[in-house]
């Protein structure tokens, strides 16, 4: 009884194994990384410059898996994927289109790996909140992307 039972969890283990491989079949040896940072990182950009759309915020998120996590303090703590991730960012970032007056953002640098990208940028930002409160900030921030099929699957955010 024993073997049967070792031998089945086995034969399950490599129908898994093999059915997962074959799910599999983005190439990152001929994925563009210079291309996808410029194109990812503009697109960024876009939704938090003076005059942001909805359209600006459909194509950045154009570049997520539909489970992305995000973590981003202090705000987002937690960096779990989530079935909805993509649909919670449009509403989280919804919120902030175009409350900007003023935005500036520059790459200083990147570097990518398998499936990563560890993007570090600079940016700051003047508006005026909900409330009529003004706000003026300015940040260097890492941000550490993990990629799944060419898309953003987890952002993680570090900075101050």
């Amino acid at each position: 009884m024993n073997k049967f039972f070792s031998a089945l969890i086995i034969f399950v283990t490599l129908i898994s194994t093999s059915a997962l491989a074959n799910d599999d079949k983005f190439d990152y040896d001929k994925f563009d990384y210079d291309k996808f940072v410029k194109q990812y990182y503009q697109a960024m950009t876009n939704t938090q410059k003076p005059g942001a759309s909805k359209k600006d915020l459909e194509h950045y998120l154009s570049f997520l898996t539909d489970d992305v996590g995000n973590q981003h303090f202090p705000n987002a703590p937690d960096d779990s994927r989530e079935p909805n991730g993509k649909k919670l960012m449009r509403e989280g970032m919804s919120r902030y289109l175009g409350v900007h007056t003023g935005y500036e953002a520059n790459i200083i640098e990147y570097i990518a790996g398998y499936n990563s990208v560890a993007l570090k940028h600079k940016f700051s930002a003047k508006g005026q909140r909900s409330d009529g409160s003004e706000f003026n900030y300015s940040k260097v921030v890492l941000d550490v992307i993990e990629l799944e099929n060419g898309k953003v699957s987890v952002i993680r955010r570090y900075g101050q």
